[in-house]
Formats: structure tokens, C-alpha cells, sequence
């Protein structure tokens, strides 16, 4: 008989036990699987090394307590897992919010990459977060003139995010 068949007969025959032994050890389900899964492993890793010592019931069973031990042992170092609460409040937008921002700033890139030189230049610097005066001193403008870019741009800018719909591409 080879090494999967008498693996397979141990198994018909102690599976039982192994199952048993995971479930004394891990209460969720998923968790239990896979220390089955790690029990059954550890047992055909080591059935060469079984020297008649002790009956195969026994050598079995410690080699499964043994994973089961490490098992527990690891679970207990790492951080509780719990499930997600989906009705937790949350920062951060979620992905919808997410595309919609980055929609909006895609087309505001555009928007303001249309406007003439003269208007985009202040509309890039307000954005930047520089106040009127300011951007008089950076662009060499009175701060008048300056407004009344800011003011044309912002009008480009609102007919370019929100058109009418009689401006509206229609495919």
C-alpha cells in the first residue's frame, strides 16, 4: 500500500479525532479549517518519523495537539480580527464620493487650462490659495484689475462646470 493510501486509511480511520482535537482548540469555523488543514499537513509531514513507539492512535494525536498548541499560540500574538461594521461612521469618503472628487478636479484642470492666459493666470493663483493683493504684486497688476480677472474667471469657470443645457454635447 503507498504513502497516500495509507494516508487516506489513517484518515478514514483517526479523521474523527483530528476534527475534534481543531475543534477543542479554535471556535470559528474558518479558523478551524485551516488548522484542520495544518493538523492533517503536520500528521503526513511527520508519519516517516513514527518509529513504533508509542501505538499511531497516540503519535497522531500528540502531533495534532502540538499544531493546535502553535495555532493557538500565533492566533494569540496577533491583533483581534472583527468583523467590519459597515454601519461605523467613517472619514474618509467612500469610493463614489471619491470618483466624484476626482471627476470634479479633472474637470476643473480642464476648465482652467481653457481660460485665456490672462484670466487663468489669477484663477491658478486664488486656488493656490493667494489673496488678491498678492497675486497683484506676483502678476505686476493693479489689485483692481486683478479682481475683475478673478471675477471673469470665476464666471468661465461656473459656465464650464455647470453648463446650460442647451450647451451640452449631445452624442
Amino acid at each position: 500500500m503507498g504513502r497516500d493510501q495509507t494516508f487516506e486509511a489513517l484518515l478514514a480511520e483517526h479523521g474523527g479525532m483530528l476534527r475534534r482535537i481543531a475543534s477543542a482548540y479554535e471556535a470559528d469555523r474558518e479558523r478551524r479549517r485551516e488548522l484542520e488543514q495544518d493538523i492533517l499537513l503536520a500528521v503526513w509531514r511527520a508519519l516517516p518519523k513514527h518509529r513504533g513507539e508509542a501505538p499511531l492512535r497516540h503519535f497522531i494525536a500528540r502531533v495534532a495537539h502540538n499544531r493546535a498548541v502553535t495555532h493557538v499560540a500565533r492566533e494569540a500574538a496577533e491583533p483581534r480580527r472583527q468583523p467590519l461594521d459597515e454601519a461605523a461612521p467613517c472619514d474618509a469618503p467612500n469610493p463614489h464620493e471619491a470618483a466624484e472628487t476626482r471627476d470634479l478636479h479633472d474637470r476643473l484642470g480642464q476648465a482652467v487650462r481653457a481660460l485665456p492666459l490672462s484670466l487663468r493666470q489669477p484663477a491658478l493663483l486664488t486656488l493656490e490659495g493667494f489673496a488678491p493683493a498678492e497675486i497683484a504684486d506676483m502678476l505686476g497688476l493693479n489689485p483692481n484689475a486683478v479682481s475683475i480677472r478673478l471675477t471673469r474667471a470665476k464666471a468661465a469657470l461656473r459656465e464650464a462646470l455647470n453648463p446650460t443645457p442647451s450647451q451640452e454635447v449631445r452624442p
